[in-house]
């Protein structure tokens, strides 16, 4: 979890993915957020996080839905939604805090 903070705790937005390979939604996600990566550069990160393998990462931040998408900016959680989204809202939620 350590770990996690370092992630998080940028000047820049960081948009987490928490996803599982048997979720479809979640699958259909990876184009999208690859799109948003692409666009942001460097003025941002996108950050795929497998909810299988960090179950205690998930259980404390309560994830329920997958996807489920969380933006953070030094260390703050700023924005979060379940569900798919497309590649320009997302774009979009992200250059508010760049």
């Amino acid at each position: 979890m350590s770990k996690f903070g370092e992630l998080i705790d940028l000047n820049i937005p960081v948009l987490l993915d928490f996803y599982a390979d048997w979720n479809e939604q979640s699958t259909s996600m990876h184009p999208v957020l690859r799109d948003v990566a692409a666009a942001l550069g460097d003025k941002g990160k996108v950050i795929k996080i497998d909810v299988e393998k960090n179950k205690e990462l998930s259980q404390a931040l309560r994830i329920k839905g997958l996807p489920t998408l969380m933006i953070y900016k030094r260390g703050e959680m700023v924005w979060r939604q379940s569900g798919e989204q497309d590649a320009n809202t997302l774009i979009g939620i992200l250059n508010e805090y760049i």
